[in-house]
């Protein structure tokens, strides 16, 4: 990276932190309080792929930049290390993790056998370590049955999926108490996405994917209406949504 590129941003970052003069707001912000906006940040990224909207994404992935200057000026405020330190670490790791292309390996050892040897040299020892706890619930079970089934804990087929999905419907039938539900619907939905994965379905984005079509017919029965949702019965609802559902088809 040109120094001269990004060292406007890190002053920029470093006055906006500076203890007399700085911003009330930025100079007041630990690592905590930040996280929620790089995540955000992160998933307007994310949208602005989903929506091809380049100048949008451009203006995303700076929002994002920023992120990382701001968590790199903390840690340096507190010494532990500083924006160009988390530079050298990445590119002390893409080159570890290729060395077919940066050091004298014919071919690569595969990405997932690269990080399984980096997680054991840190004294990782568990199959599941390193799976970040803040990941979106379905991502992390999806990474974490990923793991489990790399060491050979997993179904053979997707039928015995099948079974304990719906077993486990049977068990938030039978469950009493807000803390047994609460316990069978997680069992629930964490078989739904072992089923996914079997069915190398991405489970957040088939969720994400569902949403979306739900708002969009939902959002054509509420334009189609004459009177007010709350005043009708759940069969003239599903006359209409069945309408909407007719109509968006053949679009």
């Amino acid at each position: 990276m040109d120094a001269q590129l990004i060292d406007p941003l890190l002053e920029i970052m470093r006055l906006l932190r500076d203890p007399e003069t700085g911003c009330e707001w930025d100079k007041v912000q630990t690592f905590k309080t930040i996280a929620p906006y790089t995540i955000e940040e992160a998933y307007e990224v994310a949208d602005a792929i989903n929506r091809a909207d380049m100048l949008a994404l451009k203006d995303e992935l700076g929002d994002l930049l920023l992120q990382v200057v701001f968590h790199s000026q903390i840690a340096a405020d507190d010494g532990a290390f500083d924006f160009q330190d988390v530079v050298t670490s990445i590119c002390d790791k893409m080159t570890r993790r290729h060395p077919h292309i940066f050091g004298e390996a014919d071919q690569s050892p595969g990405w997932e056998q690269i990080k399984a040897d980096e997680r054991e040299q840190s004294g990782q020892s568990s199959a599941l370590d390193g799976v970040a706890l803040a990941l979106p619930a379905l991502l992390r079970a999806q990474k974490i049955q990923k793991r489990a089934a790399r060491v050979g804990f997993d179904w053979p087929d997707k039928a015995p999926v099948r079974d304990k999905l719906l077993e486990e419907l049977d068990e938030v039938a039978a469950a009493t108490g807000v803390d047994e539900v609460h316990e069978e619907i997680g069992d629930l939905l964490f078989s739904a996405v072992n089923l996914a994965r079997h069915y190398k379905v991405d489970a957040e984005r088939a969720l994400a994917d569902a949403t979306d079509k739900f708002t969009k017919r939902f959002n054509l029965v509420e334009s189609n209406l004459t009177k007010e949702m709350q005043d009708m019965s759940i069969e003239e609802l599903e006359v209409e949504w069945q309408k909407a559902k007719t109509s968006l088809a053949a679009t």
